[in-house]
């Protein structure tokens, strides 16, 4: 080893970083992160797949969006925090892998909490994550006084709404419900109550591109559940789901194609439109992946292994995808002028109605299909600016 080698430290200070720090792009530490919540994303939409095709519509939806709120809420809080004290130190790497053997803990529990409304795993692996990045914040207390308010207050913060979660768990079922809302509010004021005393230092293109990689994330947990789905229908003799599948092929890439369409969404620099731009993104996540269950159900009704009617079936696909639409369209599009600006809500209309028509998924990757081509047609006729 040469003089010149770096040498990685086992612990140093967590001071800081530049929120314009040049070339901040995402760390393989933070790819592995992201890798090790394909499992709970995808147990999360296996889980709503199951439910709405044997028709428990409710229950599914309540069950899935509780389930993703603990995966986003954790992968977010993970990926911001890394963004301003990423020190890449040996002492970062064992809470970050901590972090992601709670990720798995959640992940093992998310069957159990759809068949028997049991969030006992799926609490204990949340809490393993959050008191990580408990240590995680003490440790920026220490290195950065100047936001030692601010830090600490995230520690605080973060530790009290874990005991919550905890004492949860010895309330009657009944009463999980409206516990969990409490919690869960209390859980998304910590950030905003905390930056008022100084914002962290955040890389806005950092975020941006940690956002747009969980997007992926997501995106190929639908191609998989799909595949599944048209795989099973095909080796039973049903050669008539590759026109469903090329219509689901169609919805992925056209979602695809609307989220990275240039220039790429940043976060905004003002706290509240930070809190805006991060939290709306949990109903892009939990849509994206609900794409993918909804598409299984309608394979399901094509072969007659679900238990619900066929527009509910296609409702299943619609109903994420226009809300994928509109709250694109509230983060990204609501404050622009011009066509863009009424296109995304006249598109997650037009989604919701499929249903009522015969080939509801055909329609739905029709509506998406043209929402693309007048998107790329509108961007090379007015000049852009590339971020």
């Amino acid at each position: 080893m040469t003089s010149d080698t770096p040498v990685r430290a086992w612990h140093r200070p967590m001071r800081a970083r530049h929120p314009q720090e040049a070339h901040r792009t995402a760390t393989p530490l933070e790819l592995f992160f992201d890798l090790c919540f394909v499992v709970a994303v995808a147990q999360a939409a296996g889980g709503l797949h199951h439910d709405l095709a044997a028709g428990h519509l409710g229950h599914g939806l309540v069950s899935y969006l509780t389930v993703f709120f603990a995966i986003w809420w954790a992968w977010m809080n993970f990926t911001w925090f890394a963004s301003a004290y990423d020190t890449e130190d040996d002492v970062y790497r064992l809470t970050t892998l901590v972090q992601i053997a709670g990720a798995l803990i959640l992940a093992a529990g998310v069957p159990r909490a759809f068949t028997e409304a049991d969030f006992t795993t799926i609490t204990f692996g949340y809490v393993v994550m959050r008191l990580a990045a408990v240590l995680n914040w003490l440790r920026a207390a220490a290195g950065d006084p100047e936001r030692r308010r601010t830090t600490v207050t995230y520690a605080i913060g973060v530790a009290v709404v874990q005991l919550g979660w905890l004492l949860r768990l010895l309330l009657p079922h009944e009463g999980g419900l409206p516990v969990f809302l409490v919690l869960a509010l209390a859980d998304l004021l910590v950030p905003a109550v905390a930056e008022r005393h100084g914002m962290t230092t955040w890389h806005p293109h950092h975020i941006a591109e940690r956002y747009q990689l969980f997007t992926l994330i997501v995106l190929g947990e639908v191609v998989l559940s799909t595949s599944v789905a048209i795989q099973g229908g095909v080796d039973a003799g049903n050669p008539g789901l590759w026109s469903l599948a090329a219509a689901g092929l169609v919805i992925v890439f056209a979602i695809w194609w609307l989220y990275f369409d240039r220039p790429g969404p940043v976060p905004p620099l003002s706290l509240r439109g930070a809190l805006f731009w991060g939290y709306g993104h949990y109903l892009i996540f939990a849509a994206i992946a609900a794409v993918g269950a909804g598409l299984a159900v309608a394979v399901d009704h094509d072969l007659h292994a679900a238990h619900v009617s066929g527009r509910v079936a296609g409702y299943a696909t619609a109903v994420p995808v226009a809300v994928y639409l509109l709250t694109s369209w509230a983060l990204h599009l609501r404050a622009k002028r011009g066509l863009g600006r009424a296109l995304f809500p006249a598109g997650a209309l037009l989604v919701l109605v499929a249903p009522w028509l015969p080939a509801p998924v055909d329609v739905i990757a029709g509506v998406l299909l043209v929402l693309v081509a007048v998107t790329l047609l509108q961007r090379h006729r007015a000049p852009t600016r590339t971020a």
